[in-house]
């Protein structure tokens, strides 16, 4: 069943999508060598219950954390911990929140001191993919032309993995609702879109093959040849001649460039 959200609805998740982008700007200030990832965890759900939020994943099916912290070679749902990041760390952190109802959910790539040119070729490509599947949630489009375009930017144009086993979603009440918005398809399939539809799409983009593997955890994705991956997230309301993005990057992204902990050169 797929919720169509009216223009209230849409504010509340706006409400939540806003406050989600806070975080992670905060998270963007916190992140340096020799932080935790437990401690970033930590930190974000505080200010989010500061904020009069609720972390949407805690006790999700049993996650028992803010945040999913994937470093590296993880692609998602990466459990926080007490190893402290380091120089040269990809950190990809997914927050979600619900607030008044509503669920808002957005995903942010950090580079960690200097990466590679490699490494900062995939953030930049996987953050420049998620606005191409953005441009094409309109009415009148379907679900397939967002995955399309993902995949045509970053698998078929830079030879990149695209994840298959995990995809973007529609989010309201719930924090997964129908459809699933894969990364990878045809354009012209799937659900065709109408004004009102809100989505979360997420490319997860790997530097190498598309292979992964499940970590002992149950819930950790790893890449499978071991290399890096990133994951860039926005919360969008499908409308009619342009898409309505509910969460923001602009102070994640000014909080970046201000971190000199923080390598910003990639975008």
């Amino acid at each position: 069943m797929v919720y169509y959200k009216t223009n209230d609805e849409i504010g509340l998740i706006r409400k939540s999508c806003l406050l989600v982008s806070a975080t992670l700007a905060e998270v963007a200030n916190f992140l340096k060598p020799g932080v935790t990832t437990l401690q970033v965890d930590t930190m974000a759900e505080q200010y989010i219950r500061d904020n009069g939020g609720v972390p949407s994943f805690k006790n999700y099916k049993g996650f028992p954390f803010t945040c999913c912290i994937s470093v590296n070679d993880a692609i998602v749902h990466g459990f926080p911990n007490d190893t402290p990041i380091k120089e040269g760390d990809i950190v990809s952190v997914d927050v979600g929140v619900f607030m008044n109802g509503y669920h808002g959910d957005s995903a942010y790539t950090f580079a960690v001191g200097t990466i590679s040119d490699k490494a900062k070729q995939l953030l930049r490509v996987t953050k420049e993919s998620l606005y191409k599947g953005v441009e094409k949630a309109i009415a009148g489009n379907r679900v397939g032309d967002i995955a399309y375009a993902v995949q045509e930017h970053t698998e078929k144009k830079y030879g990149y993995g695209v994840v298959r086993e995990l995809v973007g979603h529609g989010l309201g009440k719930e924090l997964h609702e129908e459809p699933q918005v894969p990364n990878f398809g045809k354009r012209g399939t799937g659900l065709k879109m109408k004004e009102g539809l809100v989505i979360a799409i997420e490319p997860m983009i790997n530097m190498g093959k598309k292979d992964v593997y499940y970590d002992k955890d149950g819930w950790t994705v790893r890449t499978k040849d071991g290399k890096p991956a990133a994951h860039y997230e926005h919360t969008v309301c499908v409308q009619k001649n342009k898409p309505d993005i509910l969460s923001s990057f602009t102070d994640i992204e000014a909080n970046e460039k201000a971190n000199p902990a923080l390598d910003a050169s990639y975008f």
